[in-house]
């Protein structure tokens, strides 16, 4: 269960990512804070700041590596449960990204911070090559099923 005061955070989904979208809102709805990653520029570490449209997005922009964003303005928040995008899962939930490490990178800095995956199901993959760096999931989430908490 994720308590009601939890600050949520998410993705602003690429063509080549599970969708967030009806995440962002549902949590919205609920009354929880929802932010979404935000970079200053290329090469610099990632934050998360508030998403307070989910329903028109009128408050995200493009950031640097094209992907929307919120604008500097928005109020930089930590999320407690944290929504990633990946590449690959697998059943004990080890997650590939997309190489740039910012996800755990980010994950170090904030180890009280729950991560879950968002995925489609044929996402799932035997084994994936493993680094020290790599910071597992406590679950995966699929349009059918739900996997761990691990």
């Amino acid at each position: 269960m994720i308590p009601s005061d939890a600050v949520i955070g998410l993705y602003h989904a690429t063509l080549n990512e599970a969708p967030a979208a009806a995440y962002a809102r549902f949590f919205y709805e609920a009354g929880h804070k929802v932010a979404l990653p935000r970079f200053a520029a290329p090469g610099t570490e990632m934050d998360f700041a508030t998403f307070s449209d989910p329903f028109g997005e009128s408050d995200l922009e493009p950031g640097p590596y094209k992907a929307l964003q919120p604008g500097s303005e928005a109020l930089a928040l930590i999320p407690d449960v944290l929504f990633t995008p990946l590449l690959g899962f697998t059943v004990d939930g080890h997650r590939l990204g997309q190489g740039g490490g910012h996800y755990d990178r980010w994950l170090d800095a904030h180890p009280g911070t729950i991560a879950i995956g968002l995925a489609w199901d044929c996402q799932l993959v035997d084994q994936l090559p493993l680094e020290p760096h790599d910071h597992p999931l406590k679950a995966v989430v699929t349009p059918t099923r739900l996997y761990g908490p691990f």
